[in-house]
């Protein structure tokens, strides 16, 4: 099993691009600073 790491995972793109990794098998981790700014 492969592993991918995707910045930015909690936005709009990030989360498009996890669920087709993980839909291709893939294992994900996801990185991103939730703050206010």
């Amino acid at each position: 099993m492969c592993t991918a790491i995707v910045t930015g995972s909690t936005g709009f793109i990030g989360y498009y691009v996890c669920q087709r990794l993980l839909d291709d098998g893939f294992r994900v981790i996801g990185v991103d600073a939730l703050t206010d700014y």
